[in-house]
């Protein structure tokens, strides 16, 4: 038990996340996180039974199912009031709506990419969703670990150049600068 606290610990501290850290947020959450391994610690878990129950863990207290999504109609809560039309949301998986066609769709289906200059000319990898993130859902749904991450030139001017997940394409070479 006290190995795995020590090493949470240890981690912990290598972040700031200490216990006289000025930041009483960072205090705090420390205080959270030891007491849940503490928890976990003593449930005395081999690597397997660990690494079984971390991952269902992980799962619920992300809000994610353990088992597919049917689209049946009792997994559905009506938002219309919320969205000012006819639009349910799935009980088990709060990224996934039906709208009144009964199309459904995940709305953490797509994560968009795009390389920009910072103010130092460093180039960045910048990630964006919004509009044209959604995905269609067809049941049996799972959701996926991640979304599909997707280049998506934005609308900011000046425009970036040409680009690959790698960087800026320039006289048919890729550069990051």
């Amino acid at each position: 038990m006290s190995n795995l606290i020590s090493y949470a610990e240890d981690e912990l501290n290598r972040i700031g996340m200490t216990e006289d850290s000025p930041d009483e947020m960072n205090v705090m959450m420390r205080k959270h996180i030891v007491h849940m391994i503490k928890e976990f610690s003593k449930e005395g878990h081999s690597g397997f039974s660990g690494r079984y129950a971390l991952n269902i863990l992980t799962k619920l207290l992300d809000f994610k199912p353990l088992t597919p999504l049917t689209g049946e109609d009792g997994e559905w809560h009506d938002v219309s009031e919320y969205s000012g039309k006819t639009t349910f949301q799935n009980i088990r998986c709060s990224s996934v709506f039906k709208n009144a066609n009964g199309e459904c769709y995940d709305i953490d289906g797509k994560v968009f990419w795009e390389w920009y200059k910072d103010e130092d000319g460093e180039a960045v990898k910048t990630y964006y969703s919004g509009s044209g993130c959604s995905v269609p859902v067809t049941f049996p749904y799972t959701p996926p670990d991640k979304p599909i991450y997707e280049y998506r030139q934005s609308d900011a001017e000046p425009k970036t150049p040409p680009q690959t997940e790698e960087g800026f394409i320039v006289s048919d070479v890729i550069r990051q600068y």
